[in-house]
């Protein structure tokens, strides 16, 4: 929420175009009381973002109102037992515990995209963003076989190799919580992986952040992740040697 306008005060202009926390002032040596608050405020909420449960039964309900049920959503777990181990033990947020790895098989004809949608260190904001993320997402792609949504709980982005894996997709794109900030307990993350498998390092997966509507929106993040998409499909690989080229191939195609 930005800050009203102070006449008085000359950084009150700039303020209202960052949530940064800039020209806080004081009172002598202290800070203001209004910007403790403000500060306390911002820190309960990331801390809760972290803690805070994925309600996956609402997430497949908006999933269902949303019509995009027809593609099939399926549940996956990491193999941390709850959020507590999730949070001390990061590498078992990587892979699948073992109900998860029984009910995720390949389908006959390979995926070419699936899509996952994960907790990791905000489930606030896979709540927030990932649907209507996802619909962008689909709009932009025709022909496309799109593989079942996988929601996941107490997921680290590499978790998504190995479900990419064993659907026997192309490409993997994780749509999940990034680690909360002081100003953005709930920004969404996008990693794209092409021929996702276990022992995929971060070097060969295309990062996409701050998906929220404060920060990247929701149509500026579909044309980036299918433009890497389509470029994965051409390179045959995603990563370092893939390159996020779309605003400058957009601005050459709008100006012939």
């Amino acid at each position: 929420m930005s800050t009203p306008a102070n006449p008085e005060d000359p950084w009150a202009r700039l303020r209202q175009f960052t949530r940064a926390r800039i020209a806080i002032g004081r009172t002598g040596h202290a800070q203001k009381t209004a910007s403790i608050l403000a500060f306390g405020l911002a820190h309960a909420q990331a801390r809760d973002a972290v803690h805070l449960a994925l309600d996956v039964a609402a997430l497949d309900v908006a999933l269902r109102d949303a019509g995009l049920d027809a593609l099939h959503v399926l549940h996956a777990h990491g193999a941390a037992a709850d959020r507590d181990q999730y949070l001390r033990r990061p590498d078992l947020g990587r892979s699948l515990d073992a109900e998860s790895r029984a009910r995720l098989v390949p389908s006959a004809q390979p995926y070419d995209v699936v899509f996952v949608i994960a907790d990791g260190l905000s489930a606030l904001a896979a709540q927030r963003h990932a649907l209507p993320l996802l619909q962008a997402v689909l709009a932009r792609l025709h022909d496309w076989r799109v593989g079942p949504v996988v929601v996941a709980r107490q997921s680290r982005v590499a978790l998504g190799d190995e479900i990419g894996e064993r659907l026997g997709a192309r490409q993997v794109a994780m749509l999940i919580g990034e680690r909360p900030g002081l100003s953005s307990p709930d920004s969404l993350g996008i990693y794209l992986t092409f021929d996702p498998r276990v022992g995929r390092t971060d070097a060969q997966r295309n990062c996409i952040s701050n998906v929220r509507p404060e920060g990247l929106s929701y149509a500026q993040a579909a044309d980036r992740l299918v433009f890497l998409m389509r470029g994965a499909v051409a390179l045959g690989r995603s990563g370092v040697d893939l390159k996020d080229d779309s605003a400058t191939v957009s601005a050459a195609l709008s100006h012939p």
